[in-house]
């Protein structure tokens, strides 16, 4: 039988780069029991999943998996802005 557990999962990137910690999400982990595994995703970013042989080990898995994507997706819609357009960080509580 499957456990269906909610958790918060706190992830942080900064302003370039995701480990220079300077803003503060939250987002949700949807995370199951599935035999002797915990697997997971997060609703709020699609493709973002998660796996562990522990609870712990799972919300681990999907935090890396969140900042990756987040950090991919940050790179990409950079790409294409002007050189000498301004950029400015903006923090939302």
């Amino acid at each position: 039988m499957v456990d269906d557990i909610l958790f918060i999962v706190n992830i942080y990137f900064g302003r370039d780069f995701w480990w220079e910690s300077t803003m503060h999400n939250e987002f949700t982990a949807v995370i199951e029991k599935d035999e002797e595994w915990y697997i997971s995703y997060c609703p709020e970013i699609p493709g973002a999943n998660g796996q562990g042989r522990t609870v712990e080990e799972c919300k681990n898995s999907l935090a890396e998996a969140i900042s990756l994507i987040l950090e991919d997706r940050r790179e990409d819609a950079l790409r294409g802005v002007p050189a000498d357009a301004k950029r400015e960080t903006i923090t939302i509580s």
